[in-house]
């Protein structure tokens, strides 16, 4: 059977990224990510809601995270699902899903933007094409 497991979000940092390492000398980050929804209710009131997510990145990505990011800070990243479990000190089972994160992007926001001339993401992180401003899409390139 085939599988998919890919994760896009998009949010604020809820703490300081914990930086820590593998016995192999690896580094691992964690952090939390908040993600905001806002709609509207049937009875017409602004309605919103808050999705907390753990993270966790490895290796330079997790230095990166580390250096440029604190609480409070934009951030985007791309991962995938990981589910963890364990017995807790008392006996019982424990399990949670995480997001692996395997790319990010800074983001500009009140938390602030990059502050390093570095990204940590791919080829679609080229620049936009001349005399267009970045996160500007034409209108030819919306499906709807």
């Amino acid at each position: 059977m085939a599988g998919f497991n890919k994760v896009l979000l998009m949010g604020n940092l809820t703490r300081d990224p914990q930086l820590s390492y593998t016995p192999n000398q690896t580094a691992v980050v964690d952090f939390g990510l908040a993600t905001n929804r806002r709609w509207t209710g049937q009875d017409g009131t602004q309605r919103d809601e808050t999705c907390f997510v753990d993270c966790r990145a490895f290796g330079r990505t997790a230095e990166n995270i580390n250096k440029y990011f604190s609480k409070g800070k934009p951030i985007f990243i791309e991962g995938r699902l990981t589910f963890d479990s364990w017995t807790a000190q008392d006996g019982s089972k424990r399990s949670r899903l995480r997001v692996t994160v395997e790319n990010f992007q800074f983001l500009p926001g009140t938390g602030g933007g990059p502050t390093a001339p570095e990204q940590e993401s791919g080829p679609e992180a080229e620049a936009p094409p001349q005399g267009r401003p970045a996160g500007q899409i034409p209108d030819s390139d919306i499906p709807f």
